[in-house]
Order: C-alpha cells, then sequence, then structure tokens
C-alpha cells in the first residue's frame, strides 16, 4: 500500500484518540498495534509485549526516576528561600536588580531538578511574592521566571536529555555534560537581556535595598552552600568518571535527603508525597516511553522512518536548512503536545535522517531540547504556562505574551550553537 496512505491513517488514528481524551501512551500503543496488524506480517501482541518490556526493564533508564525524585524532595524543602537570601545581595548592584533572582535561581535550582516544571513551581513560589511586594512590575517577574525556569531541561541532570539518550542511543553522561555550557550561554543572555530592559527603562526599577558590606553579602552567601555541595556530588562525579549517570542519580537523592533532613523539612509525610509524587510522574513517564518504543518498532516494520529518510535525502537538504525545518516542526508540535511526547513520538523517524545529513547525535540533543523549551512556553500547551497561571491567576494569554521575549533569545541560542557548536562539543571532549 502506497506509504502516503499508511502515514495518513496512522496519524488519523493518533490524533483520534488523543482528542478523544485517551492516554498519550496508550495512545501511541494502540496507533503501533493499527499499524501492525494491517500493514505488516509480524505478530502484534507478541511484538509489544517484547518490546514494552525491553523499554521498561532498561538499566539507562533507571536514572529516571531517581531524578524525579530528587527534583520532588527538593521542591518540599527551603531550598528556594535559601537561594534567594545567599543571590539577593550579589543581584543588587546589577541593572535590572532583584529580578536576576529569578535567571540566577533558576539556574541553580536547575542543576539539581531536571524539570522545567518543578524549577517554575518552586522558584516561582519565592520569587513572585517577593518581588511583587518590593514594587517590581509583574509583566518582568512573570516573564523572566517563565523564561529562566525551562532551563530545568538543558542544565543537567534533565529528565528529558535521560529521555533523548535512551531514544537515540547516545551517552547520557555525555549529554549532561554538553548541556553546562548551553545553559550557562542560556542563562546569561537572559539577564542580559534584563540589564538592557534596566537600563531603558530605570523609572519602572524600584530603589535598590540597604546597601551591604562585603562582609555581610559573604554571611548571607552561606545559604548557597548545601545547594552547590548537590551539585558538586551530581554533575562532579558524573563529569570526572566517577559515577555513571544513574549512579550520580543515587547520590542526588542521598544528599537531597540529607539537605532536607538539615533544613528541618524531612519528616514522613514530606518523605512518602515525594516519593509518591515521583512515582507517579515516572509512571505516566514510563507509559509513554514504553508506547514510543513499541510505535517506533511498527515504523520500522512498516518502513516508513526508511522511507521518510530516503525522500529526506533525496531533496538534498543542506544541514542548516534541515535543522530550520526540524525547528519549525518542533515548535509547532509543540503547541499540542508535551516536551518528553514529542521526543519519543518523533525520534525513530527523525534520527535516521538527521544521521544520513551527517549531524553529531550529541549536538543534535541539545538543540532538540533547546527547541523543546521554547515549546514550554508557547501556547496553548506550555506547561511554564500552566504553572505560572496557577501560581499568578493571570489569562494564559498574557503570561504567553510576557514571556516572548525569553522565546527569540532561545531562537538566539540556537543560531549561536549552529556557528559555534564547540559550545556544546567542547566540555563532552575533555570527559
Amino acid at each position: 500500500m502506497n506509504e502516503v496512505v499508511v502515514t495518513t491513517l496512522l496519524i488519523v488514528s493518533l490524533f483520534a484518540l488523543l482528542g478523544s481524551g485517551v492516554w498519550i501512551g496508550l495512545t501511541l500503543a494502540g496507533v503501533a498495534w493499527i499499524g501492525m496488524e494491517l500493514f505488516s506480517s509480524r505478530p502484534a501482541g507478541d511484538a509489544m509485549s517484547i518490546t514494552i518490556w525491553g523499554s521498561a526493564s532498561s538499566w539507562t533508564l533507571t536514572a529516571l526516576p531517581l531524578f524525579v525524585w530528587m527534583g520532588e524532595i527538593l521542591f518540599r524543602t527551603k531550598l528556594s528561600e535559601s537561594m534567594f537570601r545567599g543571590l539577593a545581595p550579589w543581584v543588587n548592584a546589577l541593572p535590572g536588580r532583584l529580578l536576576h533572582t529569578n535567571i540566577l535561581g533558576s539556574t541553580i535550582f536547575a542543576a539539581v531538578s531536571g524539570s522545567s516544571a518543578a524549577t517554575c513551581a518552586t522558584i516561582g513560589k519565592m520569587s513572585i511574592p517577593e518581588l511583587t511586594k518590593r514594587g517590581y512590575p509583574p509583566e518582568k517577574i512573570v516573564g523572566s521566571l517563565g523564561g529562566a525556569s525551562t532551563l530545568g531541561l538543558l542544565i543537567p541532570p534533565s529528565i528529558i536529555m535521560i529521555v533523548y539518550g535512551v531514544a537515540a542511543e547516545v551517552s547520557i553522561a555525555k549529554l549532561f555534560v554538553a548541556g553546562v555550557l548551553p545553559g550557562l550561554m542560556l542563562a546569561a543572555l537572559f539577564s542580559g537581556h534584563l540589564m538592557i530592559w534596566a537600563l531603558l527603562n530605570p523609572d519602572k526599577v524600584p530603589r535598590s535595598d540597604d546597601r551591604m558590606s562585603l562582609r555581610q553579602k559573604l554571611s548571607e552567601s552561606r545559604h548557597l552552600i548545601p545547594v552547590i555541595l548537590l551539585i558538586g556530588g551530581v554533575i562532579g562525579t558524573i563529569y570526572t568518571g566517577i559515577a555513571t549517570a544513574t549512579e550520580a542519580a543515587a547520590v542526588g537523592v542521598v544528599g537531597s535527603l540529607i539537605l532536607s533532613a538539615a533544613q528541618g523539612s524531612l519528616n514522613w509525610t514530606t518523605f512518602r508525597d515525594s516519593l509518591m509524587g515521583a512515582t507517579r510522574l515516572y509512571c505516566m513517564i514510563a507509559l509513554i516511553l514504553a508506547g514510543a518504543a513499541f510505535l517506533t518498532l511498527s515504523m520500522g516494520y512498516i518502513g516508513l522512518p526508511r522511507h521518510l529518510a530516503e525522500f529526506v535525502t533525496g531533496l538534498n537538504l543542506s544541514p542548516g536548512v534541515l535543522l530550520l525545518a526540524l525547528a519549525v516542526f518542533y515548535i509547532v508540535l509543540g503547541c499540542f503536545l508535551d516536551g518528553i511526547s514529542m521526543i519519543v513520538l518523533t525520534m525513530g523517524v527523525i534520527l535516521p535522517t538527521v544521521t544520513a545529513a551527517g549531524i553529531d547525535l550529541i549536538w543534535f540533543g541539545i538543540f532538540v531540547v533547546i527547541v523543546v523549551e521554547m515549546a514550554q512556553i508557547t501556547p496553548p500547551v506550555g506547561f511554564n504556562l500552566f504553572v505560572l497561571q496557577g501560581m499568578t491567576k493571570r489569562e494564559i494569554t498574557w503570561i504567553a505574551k510576557v514571556c516572548l521575549p525569553y522565546f527569540f533569545i532561545m531562537v538566539l541560542a540556537v543560531l549561536l550553537l549552529w556557528w559555534f557548536p564547540q559550545i556544546v562539543s567542547w566540555l563532552p571532549s575533555r570527559m
């Protein structure tokens, strides 16, 4: 049967099931089953059981629930409050002053969380009341938080990088390390935007708090020590080769439990809530990954990835034009799906094409993560927009509008990575 007809039928089935409210993981498995039953000779039930067991029992994937649990534990600590106290004295001298706590706080929390939504919620519950009380413009408070919290996807440990690493069969440790410099670059671009805005609108920035001596600033900085030790424990063990990504995740969980106990926020209720929260989130992700693994196998038997790769190769697109087309594709897809679903849905089809174009898969992983970050602040299904709406009770269109400058900053970041790929490749090459 003509590949176009097969593809059309499967896409219609996919959107029909998603539109009817069926869970994403079950939808993917259902579409895969339809494809195998109708268009291949392989028994669908046998293939489904083997594939789902194989994806669920992956040792590499063990890092995922551990990092999710670490983020859940820290979400229930006084970490964000401590970070605000430690960062505030140092940013008061910058144009934009305390607005930079959103950027720096998100950057630091991203390095111990792995989730964009968790970063947004944790930093937001501290910074929104504090900055509003001090008279900072609400559009800048919400916009900078929405943009900077997407760093939870890019700065390791990142849940979405683990998903990509498993799908693309590349080293998760190298992916983690590759995300460090692009993440810091993006944070610097966000802060640069705030500085330029503050210099152009000095009347909208509240007056500085009482000036502190260097000794007082250093004294307040002691509140950053626990989180810096935790970041060093997680990323440092990966970079030096002491631990794999999975082992570093275990280090992170133990460290976050110690940090939570030291702050007095660890009790039976918070322990149970963090464990149940992590279990629920991981089960959702695992179901999506299992369904996607079966869909990838089904597409392979039908031959769609091969035909698509041959079609794209036949167009003779340059790598730059191919990446531009993929960026537009993912941004549009991100209007309807969350980041993990986007990656697991498309990797089986996209990767052969990217490999044929000679694009490095570690670099492509960072590219995809930044493009997925853009989707976190685009309506109607931008996860960070939902989190911000819940905290501010504002219209989602208003939140999307104030986050728009950060969307364009991420576009600039992708261009910089294309012009200077060493930003991605330098640290992994030194591991």
